[in-house]
């Protein structure tokens, strides 16, 4: 399975934070934002990644990454030259995907919780054995300003509605999908919606009718964190101190996921600490990792 990172976009709602940055370049707590994202496709088992982004944007992302090489892991950068919605990534990326299935996450999109890596391996082999689509399901206070799945009264899925005026439930799409290879040809058969972009509520909504659509509800043992906003965007750096300072463990640490993987070496990882040694980021490594 292929990984797309999409951070794109101009991240207007940050303003002036963005004026010069990518907002996915912007800090939570003691990491890049993109760090999060990434660490999904990683735990995921995910290596052949693409980031997608801006053209002015792109060689900061290979400045902070690379091409993943010191992860162990294979990252390939292409250009969104004007944001058309979600759904777009596929179009872009349709190349890189090739003829293999594949997980877009969206790159100011935090999850936290336990459990949550068997449940992403769960998905990408129902993905995988049965081409079937998996999008993620979180209750939020606000569900307008997302995809919102509507249910009839078994509680199965009817609809997925992209930012409703009048929403039919408080479960918000996340920014994590799980598609099989034919996501390539329903988005490039896909036509703009009234607000101009390629939606991802179309996308799904496809995998709907063919009855192929897995929605997993997150429940109160998950995090999901949107970062889009200055109080959302405080909300998480404040939550990723509180359970690193508590559990004496970093979150998305991208390092310590490619040891613990195996994606690089013993020997590998000493190397990276050498260069950071003086940080704290450094002594956690050598600390608690090594």
């Amino acid at each position: 399975m292929k990984g797309i990172l999409l951070a794109g976009g101009q991240g207007t709602r940050l303003y002036p934070s963005t004026k010069v940055v990518s907002k996915q370049l912007l800090t939570v707590y003691d990491k890049p934002m993109i760090y999060y994202p990434l660490s999904i496709l990683m735990i995921s088992e995910i290596k052949d990644i693409l980031i997608i982004s801006t053209p002015k944007d792109i060689p900061l992302y290979k400045n902070l990454i690379g091409n993943g090489d010191n992860l162990g892991l294979n990252i390939n950068y292409m250009i969104q030259e004007k944001p058309e919605g979600i759904a777009q990534a596929f179009m872009i990326a349709k190349d890189f995907i090739g003829n293999d299935n594949v997980c877009l996450i969206l790159g100011d999109n935090i999850f936290y919780g336990n459990g949550f890596s068997k449940l992403l391996k769960k998905s990408i082999k129902n993905c995988n054995n049965y081409n079937k689509a998996t999008v993620f399901g979180y209750y939020v206070n606000e569900p307008a300003r997302y995809g919102v799945v509507s249910f009839d009264l078994n509680k199965k899925v009817t609809k997925i509605e992209e930012k409703p005026s009048s929403p039919k439930s408080n479960y918000a799409v996340t920014g994590l999908y799980i598609y099989p290879n034919s996501v390539i040809d329903i988005a490039m058969n896909s036509k703009k919606s009234d607000r101009g972009e390629y939606e991802i509520s179309d996308i799904n909504n496809a995998y709907l009718k063919l009855k192929k659509l897995n929605v997993e509800l997150l429940d109160k043992d998950f995090v999901w964190l949107d970062t889009g906003t200055h109080e959302s965007l405080l909300e998480a750096s404040n939550f990723i101190k509180t359970v690193e300072k508590r559990q004496g463990k970093k979150i998305a640490c991208l390092e310590e996921i490619a040891y613990k993987k195996n994606y690089i070496s013993k020997i590998d990882l000493q190397k990276i600490i050498e260069l950071i040694k003086k940080s704290e980021y450094g002594i956690y490594l050598r600390d608690k990792v090594l």
